[in-house]
């Protein structure tokens, strides 16, 4: 799949969630999950799975009387693109500043601080 680079709405996360963890799932079985989850209303699901097919974001699929929707973006590149878009409006774009924040509100275990150690070694690695 093509990576999208549509910024996904908290809203838009949640159905999204819901398609990532099974898919292809009926529009009743979206509604179901919804309900269940955050409490959206029947109406409210069905809005929101037009809307993001109509967007580009889901796929709806028609066999009679039943729709079934897919994503048509993964998990990984709206992670990805969520990430980019907080460490620039937050941080400036900067890792530094962003791990700084973070590693001062949160204390950290020794396997969190090796696992960072490990992703600071391959990033030297792969530095040009």
């Amino acid at each position: 799949m093509p990576e999208q680079t549509t910024a996904l709405t908290a809203a838009e996360w949640n159905l999204m969630e819901c398609l990532w963890e099974l898919a292809p799932r009926t529009g009743r079985e979206a509604v179901d999950y919804l309900q269940k989850s955050v409490g959206w209303s029947r109406s409210t699901t069905l809005t929101m799975l037009r809307r993001m097919t109509e967007k580009g974001l889901i796929a709806c699929e028609t066999d009679g009387e039943v729709m079934t929707y897919r994503p048509l973006i993964r998990r990984e590149d709206a992670a990805r693109e969520e990430t980019r878009s907080f460490l620039d409006r937050v941080y400036q774009g900067s890792v530094g500043l962003m791990l700084n924040a973070m590693t001062r509100e949160q204390k950290l275990s020794r396997r969190e601080i090796e696992e960072l150690y490990e992703i600071l070694r391959q990033a030297e690695e792969d530095a040009p």
